[in-house]
């Protein structure tokens, strides 16, 4: 998946600097975002601080590594009803 050039602490300034009064437009100008990218930030990000986002990151990282392993036990427990499932 392709990683956003902008950190989670940008985002959320870009945020905070829209929701402070100053147009959308104006603020996707100056950080060189289009807005519908704005508006999938402000989506996941909105109303949350800096430390809510590095929360969330760890998570998601966390949820991903589990998976992973999830996926990797369900492989080889397959591999072990296959092979017990055979006549010797």
């Amino acid at each position: 998946m392709r990683r956003s050039r902008f950190t989670e602490e940008q985002i959320i300034g870009m945020i905070k600097e829209q929701e402070a009064g100053r147009p959308t437009a104006d603020v996707c100008r100056k950080h060189g975002v289009s807005t519908a990218s704005f508006y999938k930030y402000k989506a996941k990000y909105g109303g949350m601080e800096v430390s809510d986002a590095r929360r969330l990151k760890a998570l998601e990282d966390e949820n991903a590594k589990l998976k992973k392993l999830l996926a990797e036990q369900m492989l080889d427990n397959a591999i072990l009803k296959d092979i017990s499932a055979r006549k010797w």
